[in-house]
């Protein structure tokens, strides 16, 4: 599998997405590396899709993608189930990789 951790210089939370993903990949069996993406530009942006920062492409697929079609440098909340948050639980990360596992 293929996962890329997408975010902007400063980003409050990409560390702490990078932390969750790596514990969400163990939960599931997946060794994978992750490939830091640092976006730094609107036009790298829109070339990868960028919903917010931080982001996960899981083999090119935002599994959190909320289909409003705006990309930007920006921040990104999350619903979770204590609430909007600036990364996804383990468990919502453990259970979108096992979807894009089985699609």
């Amino acid at each position: 599998m293929e996962v890329q951790l997408l975010y902007f210089g400063g980003c409050p939370h990409w560390t702490i997405m990078e932390e969750r993903l790596r514990q969400a990949l163990a939960l599931s069996g997946i060794a994978a590396t992750i490939e830091h993406c640092l976006v730094h530009t609107q036009e790298e942006a829109d070339r990868y899709r960028f919903a917010g920062s931080p982001s996960i492409l899981l083999d090119g697929r935002g599994p959190f993608q909320t289909g409003t079609g705006a990309f930007g440098l920006t921040c990104r909340v999350y619903a979770t189930p204590d609430g909007p948050a600036g990364t996804p639980t383990v468990e919502q990360l453990a259970e979108a990789i096992k979807e894009a596992t089985t699609t």
